[in-house]
């Protein structure tokens, strides 16, 4: 991530995130995976689970239940009305984060599972995750409550580019907290437009919107993603360290540092590397 200054207009503290969302949230590694069965006297085959990947947005699985059960596009997010969900009071109805990402049947007892079913086995394997001693031990150590450390690690499992680096980024978040500074995090902007790129512009930093954690103090309202297990830890136990900025560099080489000059001496390389690659490559 890299901060906005008067000098660099294109300059800011930007999400390194998870590509999974980017191209429609699917990459090999965050694609919804239906296995699929031949059922007796068909030719193509049924799926018979879902796989919901870490970091995937509430839209995204909507999305991924609709296809695999082969409902009409929107049908699983209209289905929400009839459930009661058991989510935090802080929720306010809002299932984002407690759609764990896990491998769900589509099948019980012989009978295709509904839209309803799905969505409610993932919040109850986010409650059994997240309502544990150590997450509620460890929220409670940091100063916050579950919900609190969850919508901290959907950040996490947004911006970090790999599992080693989320302590350092759940790092980051709680070092800007303390100290009273917006998070300036390009992944809130993201959700907020419904959209996932590496490139935020500074009219994208003026929107309104809750989740503009360039324009608002604090966490966002809600968690922007549904995080895994591996996030959840680092938002409850974050890696020591002073660490006020990080940008990715380039794929494998995310730079953490409390110093702002040194910060920007790794922004000005990430754009410069950004700009190799969009170079034209010369014909032969």
């Amino acid at each position: 991530m890299y901060l906005n200054t008067p000098s660099r207009r294109t300059i800011r503290l930007t999400r390194r995130g998870r590509i999974a969302l980017i191209v429609a949230g699917a990459v090999v590694a965050g694609t919804a995976v239906a296995v699929p069965l031949l059922s007796p006297g068909e030719g193509k085959p049924k799926p018979t689970t879902l796989l919901i990947p870490e970091g995937w947005r509430a839209s995204q699985i909507y999305a991924a239940v609709d296809k695999a059960l082969a409902l009409p596009s929107g049908a699983t997010k209209k289905s929400l009305h009839k459930l009661d969900l058991k989510l935090p009071n802080d929720a306010e109805g809002n299932p984002e984060g407690y759609l764990f990402p896990a491998t769900y049947p589509l099948e019980r007892n012989g009978k295709r599972v509904t839209p309803e079913s799905l969505l409610s086995a993932m919040v109850d394997t986010a409650n059994k995750k997240f309502s544990g001693a150590p997450i509620a031990a460890g929220a409670q150590r940091n100063a916050m409550n579950v919900y609190q450390a969850v919508t901290i690690a959907s950040i996490v499992q947004a911006e970090a580019g790999s599992k080693a680096d989320m302590g350092k980024v759940a790092r980051v978040v709680f070092n800007r907290l303390e100290r009273g500074m917006p998070l300036q995090m390009d992944s809130t902007i993201n959700y907020a437009l419904g959209r996932s790129t590496l490139r935020t512009t500074e009219a994208d930093t003026r929107i309104e919107s809750p989740y503009n954690s360039y324009q608002r103090m604090g966490l966002p309202p809600t968690p922007i993603d549904n995080p895994g297990e591996e996030a959840m830890r680092a938002a409850i136990n974050p890696s020591p360290g002073d660490w006020l900025y990080f940008v990715t560099v380039k794929p494998g080489d995310t730079r953490f540092t409390a110093d702002y000059a040194e910060h920007q001496r790794n922004v000005t390389e990430f754009n410069a590397h950004q700009k190799r690659k969009a170079s034209p490559k010369p014909s032969k």
